[in-house]
């Protein structure tokens, strides 16, 4: 079946690559070329190839730019908890295995994500068929478990995990020495925090370096732009490092927009996590264009706010000048990625095609965002021809 699958993909590949279908030219270099001595540059692959596989989809014309312009590739969906072991020892693999297979297929490095989250987990996993909380002992075992066979499955064959993500949280207090409010970074009080305790992470990582002691191990998180959030990681992994605990690097998400973050701070928190001598990717980048709902600058998917037309604006299509500011902001955030390339080792795209970006449906369910490099019609944007050039 996967024989058959491959064979299929590879005559789809190099007729769809071949065509015009995409409109880019056959000579033009692709984006992993152009960037080829600087870092990785990836995307994503939603799930599988099996439309019969929730929430996996089936776009050939998708994965014929994937195949050519990236040289990296990440689970968006497919190895997050929910999905691949929905039922306590009832693993899906069809996803994982075919979007494995496709890498390898073109020669991409692959980025498993997410073994360790506190969003889109199975409800088993945190209580028994009771309803009763379950205890810190199984909850370390079903962790353990869920790590070693997925981990297990594809060693040697998934250079990069995102071991843990979105542990940190932040907030705004008072500082009582100055009166003025300050921003804090402290563990999300999760279900793994509180029933495990702040080593569940240290565990995390240990058991996916037994699992695949060749595997570089990554903890990665959103809002990395926030000094408080950066110094709070950059001491996870010094306290990782001092136990002996394997770590490779941190990962900033990337889910940035047109009016945030500075470059700056951006700059700010790539110096604090560099000096720890960790590795940075810039693991989930997309450039937002809708209107802000408030001064909130995170990714929190659990964030959900009603629809409004007014923060809808771009139904029938985005304007020319709000597109040439997208390519503006994606041509200045590759500046700064390419002057820190010694630091940053791969820069993935969270999403190939406006249509089947998340931030669709986040924060706001049902809206029109443009947040990528392709459009709805397979078209390269400005903010694509702005990366080429760029290098060129």
């Amino acid at each position: 079946m996967r024989l058959q699958f491959i064979n299929r993909l590879t005559v789809t590949l190099a007729t769809l690559i071949g065509s015009t279908v995409w409109q880019l030219k056959a000579d033009t270099a692709p984006l992993k070329s152009v960037y080829e001595n600087s870092f990785l540059i990836g995307n994503i692959m939603a799930g599988g190839f099996h439309a019969e596989d929730p929430p996996y989809r089936q776009d050939d014309r998708e994965l014929a730019i994937l195949a050519r312009e990236y040289n990296c590739l990440t689970s968006e969906n497919n190895m997050k908890m929910m999905f691949v072991q929905p039922k306590e020892g009832v693993f899906n693999f069809k996803g994982t295995d075919a979007a494995v297979d496709f890498a390898e297929l073109n020669d991409m490095v692959y980025v498993g994500h997410a073994l360790v989250w506190h969003s889109m987990v199975p409800d088993w996993i945190f209580k028994y068929k009771n309803g009763k909380e379950v205890s810190r002992e199984d909850l370390i075992d079903r962790m353990r478990t869920h790590i070693y066979t997925l981990v297990g499955r594809y060693k040697g064959r998934i250079k990069y995990w995102d071991v843990v993500n979105e542990a940190i949280d932040t907030k705004y207090i008072v500082d009582p020495n100055t009166g003025k409010k300050k921003q804090v970074a402290f563990f999300r009080d999760s279900p793994w925090m509180k029933i495990i305790g702040p080593e569940y992470i240290e565990m995390a990582f240990q058991f996916a370096h037994e699992a695949d002691p060749e595997a570089l191990l990554i903890y990665n998180d959103y809002s990395m732009f926030e000094e408080p959030k950066a110094r709070f990681a950059a001491g996870l992994y010094r306290y990782l490092k001092h136990k002996n605990i394997p770590i490779h690097g941190i990962g900033f998400q990337g889910h940035y927009h047109l009016k945030y973050p500075s470059l700056a701070s951006l700059q700010k928190s790539i110096d604090i996590i560099a000096a720890e001598g960790a590795q940075i990717s810039i693991s989930e980048l997309d450039v937002g264009i809708l209107p802000l709902l408030d001064d909130y600058k995170g990714a929190d998917v659990d964030k959900k706010v009603k629809l409004d037309k007014k923060l809808n604006p771009y139904v029938d299509g985005v304007p020319h000048n709000i597109l040439a500011d997208q390519a503006d902001r994606y041509r200045e955030l590759f500046e700064l990625f390419m002057l820190n390339s010694d630091h940053i080792e791969r820069v993935t795209f969270w999403g190939m095609l406006d249509q089947y970006s998340w931030i669709n449906d986040w924060p706001v369910k049902g809206r029109t965002a443009s947040p990528l490099l392709f459009d709805r019609n397979y078209n390269a944007k400005p903010a694509y021809t702005a990366l080429k050039q760029l290098v060129n």
